[in-house]
């Protein structure tokens, strides 16, 4: 394994958390009124010898379990990790052995996790810790396994996501989202995270805009194929319409076949000449492979297609961080 893919497994994959809120709706309001680029966070707590880093997939729960498991999260996050393992010894769930074993660490980490994978195959966030412990260990080769499998036998996860950006490292982390060019309902916006999913998943019964909201929020929430299945169902009902069509695009993205995204999304651009939409997502696509020359190209021509509007806005924002680069 080289210095790059060692660099990359450092990358940190927040928790969807107390700021569930944000990661499952908001944030792509945020992004869509032109608000900041969302810049991915990276930490040292899995290089070799050290901590495993600790990221549980609650969701946007907010029963009493999962506040203690995000207050335990925070606790390792901080370092207090016999601390964090006394709340994780509370609970017998999936997620809460997982943080007992990573929090224990070193004292048993890697077999406590191998054995919870034995009873849980398919537990995505049990197979990203364990890679993340095996590589803490200096196993690069057994934690890649370990991945291949969270992102095999579990592919609708966060953790899933987690892995996939662990196994391919060359890419920017996690997977580009759909970025509507429209905004969360005031009706929707001010309620808890919890019932901003659940009015999400009512509304996309309805319209395209609804099903494009609802699956924007899937996407954030780390759920790819359940938000791909609602992009798709926009892009059946309205096949004229351009958003519908790049979303369903974006959907399609992942690091092991990016050229499958590419091929349904590069079309669009002379089907909808004048689609700020297209553009943008063609740009933020090529950002995400790391063709950031062509990347400035399609994000220019999104902010000229309306500098001034919620996607121009962001397209510009792109391209001021890649002047930097």
């Amino acid at each position: 394994m080289g210095p790059r893919t060692r660099t990359y497994l450092l990358v940190a994959l927040a928790a969807a958390g107390a700021a569930g809120l944000v990661v499952a709706t908001v944030a792509f309001t945020r992004t869509s009124t032109g608000g900041r680029v969302a810049a991915s966070t990276q930490t040292t707590a899995s290089a070799r010898g050290r901590a495993p880093a600790l990221v549980l997939d609650l969701g946007v729960r907010t029963d009493p379990e999962a506040a203690a498991l995000r207050r335990a999260n925070r606790l390792y996050a901080a370092g207090k990790r016999a601390a964090a393992g006394r709340i994780f010894a509370r609970y017998s769930s999936v997620q809460a052995q997982v943080g007992a074993a990573v929090a224990a660490w070193p004292s048993g980490t890697v077999t406590r996790l191998e054995r919870l994978a034995d009873r849980h195959p398919t537990s995505a966030v049990v197979l990203l810790h364990l890679g993340l412990a095996e590589i803490a260990s200096g196993r690069a080769r057994a934690a890649q396994a370990a991945w291949r499998q969270a992102l095999a036998r579990d592919p609708n996860t966060q953790p899933a996501l987690q892995a996939e950006s662990l196994l391919y490292p060359r890419y920017v982390p996690g997977r580009p989202p759909f970025v509507p060019s429209f905004s969360v309902p005031a009706s929707i916006s001010r309620v808890s995270a919890p019932r901003q999913l659940a009015a999400f998943a009512r509304a996309a019964q309805g319209g395209v805009r609804a099903k494009l909201m609802y699956g924007s929020a899937l996407q954030r929430l780390g759920r790819p194929f359940s938000a791909e299945r609602e992009f798709a169902a926009a892009a059946k009902v309205a096949p004229d319409d351009a958003e519908a069509q790049t979303a369903a695009a974006v959907g399609l993205f992942s690091k092991a076949r990016p050229a499958v995204a590419f091929s349904r999304l590069g079309p669009l651009a002379p089907r909808f000449p004048r689609s700020q939409t297209v553009r943008f997502h063609l740009g933020e696509l090529l950002v995400w492979i790391g063709e950031l020359d062509k990347a400035r190209q399609e994000f220019r021509l999104a902010r000229a297609a309306g500098p001034h509007t919620p996607l121009g806005k962001t397209a510009n924002e792109f391209l001021a961080r890649l002047r930097a680069k």
